[in-house]
């Protein structure tokens, strides 16, 4: 019932993949040393970028979607320009590097190195080292990320904990030890920085109330039931009210994360899933995969499903639509419950 389009192109592993250019353009980057630009309508690679030697972990764009930065396992990253596909810089890393990413002003690019665990912030324009942070966490780092207000790094690691780091301090402001009982290998924000989600091996997804420090006293948001194995990557919708997952039970998890509960899932990779986005509109998902392909998932008509509309159905009437955002929303237990009309995120910016 979700229509699909394959998109075929890489040899080896899509390690990461991204909309970009509004929803137009499709950026990937695989293990066969090439990142690609492809057109979302055609669904073919229009421009290819190959300077890496080894396997590339990650690629990310800037907000303006003019340049994009690229780690590999052959101790690099790298600054392209997206428009002449002309390569910027390269820093050199002691190790392989796991994971970069770009800051949303465009100013900084964060990257994990397996050598020494090592966190370094460098200049997006001139590639210099601001800060080189050794042993950040016990074991390799497997995602590293800016926050929305670009004032801390977040990373996660097979040691199983989180980290941020401040970039004004230049400290560790927040270490959370205990959240998963396995290697987490994913994180990302919301839009607005309130909240951060993380997956991890133990095969739940975790949504951290980072603003507030809700999670020093109360437990985090569990997903859980999800997937079968390891959850591999996960990804905030622009609005936030859904979170996309996917897995190494070769499946995409679709969350209603107001509700806290799996929509849908989403079958038909060969392989396991390293990496998920989701369109501006929540009208695509886009997955990567070990078998070498990404697949383009139409999700516009979901709620129209059967199954999706059962299993709302089974919630309990205490799911409502959000009247300013019309999400669906789950309405707290308690005396007022008829009187909240809005979901967190719309009670939270207002």
């Amino acid at each position: 019932q979700i229509q699909f389009k394959i998109l075929r192109g890489h040899s080896d592993t899509v390690s990461s993949c991204h909309f970009c250019f509004e929803d137009t353009k499709i950026l990937s980057c695989s293990y066969d040393r090439t990142v690609k630009l492809w057109d979302f309508e055609e669904g073919f690679p229009i421009q290819v970028f190959e300077e890496h030697t080894a396997p590339i972990s990650e690629c990310n764009l800037t907000p303006d979607d003019r340049r994009v930065v690229t780690s590999s396992y052959d101790n690099t990253v790298k600054a392209w320009d997206m428009e002449t596909g002309k390569m910027l810089w390269t820093v050199e890393h002691e190790g392989i590097v796991t994971s970069c990413n770009i800051s949303c002003d465009g100013r900084y690019v964060v990257s994990g190195s397996d050598k020494e665990n090592t966190i370094y912030v460098f200049d997006a324009i001139s590639a210099t080292v601001v800060a080189h942070i050794q042993g950040h966490h016990k074991s390799t780092i497997t995602r590293c990320c800016f926050d929305p207000d670009n004032e801390r790094v977040t990373s996660v690691s097979y040691d199983k904990t989180i980290k941020l780091w401040d970039m004004i301090t230049r400290s560790t402001s927040i270490t959370i030890n205990e959240g998963h009982s396995n290697a987490i290998s994913d994180c990302c924000f919301t839009s607005d920085g309130h909240y951060l989600c993380t997956a991890s091996w133990d095969k739940s997804l975790k949504i951290w109330d980072i603003k507030t420090g809700e999670f020093q006293c109360h437990e985090p948001v569990s997903l859980n039931e999800g997937h079968e194995g390891s959850v591999s990557s996960c990804l905030f919708s622009q609005d936030a009210s859904l979170v996309v997952s996917g897995g190494y039970d070769k499946t995409i998890a679709i969350w209603d994360t107001e509700a806290r509960y799996k929509k849908l899932s989403l079958k038909g990779h060969w392989d396991w899933v390293t990496d998920v986005a989701i369109s501006k509109n929540n009208k695509w998902i886009l997955s990567a995969s070990k078998d070498s392909t990404l697949r383009l998932w139409n999700i516009e008509k979901i709620d129209h499903i059967p199954s999706v509309i059962e299993s709302r159905k089974a919630r309990g009437s205490n799911i409502a639509q959000c009247e300013e955002c019309e999400n669906p929303f789950l309405r707290l237990q308690c005396s007022d419950s008829e009187t909240i009309s809005k979901c967190v995120f719309c009670r939270l910016s207002s």
